[in-house]
């Protein structure tokens, strides 16, 4: 069955990917609602700007009356909320736009969201699914043993993972208060192509291939679960379709990796792919810098719920994956240049006092 699907930041990394495989391998109409801000870019979704079922609006989700008008025309059946100030150091250095946008601008949406929703027909109103796209940060920091899961305690620890963790408890509660068909998803750390080259992983790639130093935080012995975007976009669209109102889901890679050992085997294969003999080996790039205030030591997600009641599973291992990363942006250097011309010069961000 056709759906309508209203994708908020959908110009960015995860929900770009989304929206690629809405309209790739669904019959499914998008609409796209983002702002533009530094991380959203049009040139992720050019692969899709040509198609009859694909559309794109400019807006910020702050904005109740913009917001109104969009969903009101397009009547949507799921609104896929992805729209998110999500960069840790970011948040560091200025939390106001992220409680703007992950607090007020969620509250915005579900407002209106619940507004059109109590329009619908009774199918219609049943059918239709609010789904917040949310990160496993807002649980804190594991030891060395166990998992987050669906019902762990909400521990944040950043600017960045308690403003999305106010957004989960914001749309938990229009569910039980109002009614409002929510569901939540939370994820562990994605990566592949397309992705802002602020993040450690493509940082890591294109700062290695032009023989810059390759920053790791401390010692770099921070663990994070993997999960390649596209899996997950194939999760999202799963659980937007299936999932139960109300309901939380895990979305993990079974990929635990230290960051350390992440960036030697971008090295390894940036060496394979991409020699360059007046480089060398990149591994001698690697320069350790002065870990962030607030550093989450260990993040992996037991992802047994959607695979058990969804049937999900991710498809890439995280070697396959990450080979896959890396020659994307070997591939696909006129994407990642303009990027780099822009607002954004391959700094790590965040300001340590």
């Amino acid at each position: 069955m056709t759906k309508r699907f209203l994708v908020t930041g959908g110009a960015g990394f995860i929900g770009s990917a989304v929206v690629r495989r809405l309209i790739s391998e669904s019959s499914h109409r998008v609409l796209v609602v983002d702002a533009l801000t530094y991380a959203g870019n049009l040139d992720s979704l050019a692969p899709v700007s040509s198609n009859s079922r694909y559309a794109f609006e400019r807006g910020d989700i702050a904005d109740a009356a913009r917001m109104r008008e969009i969903i009101e025309r397009f009547a949507p059946d799921v609104v896929m909320h992805l729209a998110a100030e999500s960069h840790v150091d970011r948040s560091i250095d200025g939390p106001g736009a992220f409680v703007q946008t992950n607090v007020v601008g969620t509250f915005v949406l579900l407002q209106e969201s619940l507004r059109y929703w109590r329009s619908l027909e009774a199918d219609q109103r049943n059918a239709f699914r609010f789904h917040h796209i949310s990160t496993d940060e807002v649980f804190g920091s594991l030891g060395e043993e166990g998992l987050f899961h669906e019902d762990y305690p909400y521990r944040p620890n950043s600017p960045y993972s308690a403003s999305k963790a106010a957004s989960d408890h914001f749309v938990r509660a229009w569910y039980h208060t109002y009614g409002l068909p929510t569901i939540v998803t939370n994820c562990s750390n994605n990566y592949g192509p397309y992705h802002f080259p602020e993040k450690l992983i493509p940082l890591t790639i294109l700062n290695a291939l032009e023989g810059k130093p390759l920053p790791v935080y401390g010692k770099g012995e921070n663990v994070r679960d993997w999960l390649y975007v596209d899996d997950h976009a194939d999760a999202l669209i799963l659980v937007a379709e299936k999932g139960q109102a109300g309901e939380s889901y895990s979305i993990g890679g079974w990929n635990e990796r230290r960051n350390i050992d992440v960036v030697k085997g971008i090295c390894a294969l940036v060496d394979e792919l991409a020699p360059n003999l007046s480089i060398g080996p990149r591994e001698n790039l690697v320069t350790f810098v002065p870990d962030r205030p607030g550093h989450d030591q260990r993040y992996a997600i037991d992802a047994s719920k959607i695979r058990r009641e969804l049937g999900w599973a991710p498809a890439e291992t995280f070697e396959s994956g990450l080979r896959k990363t890396v020659a994307w942006y070997l591939d696909n250097r006129s994407w990642w240049q303009r990027v780099r011309s822009g607002v954004y010069q391959g700094e790590r961000l965040g300001v340590i006092g």
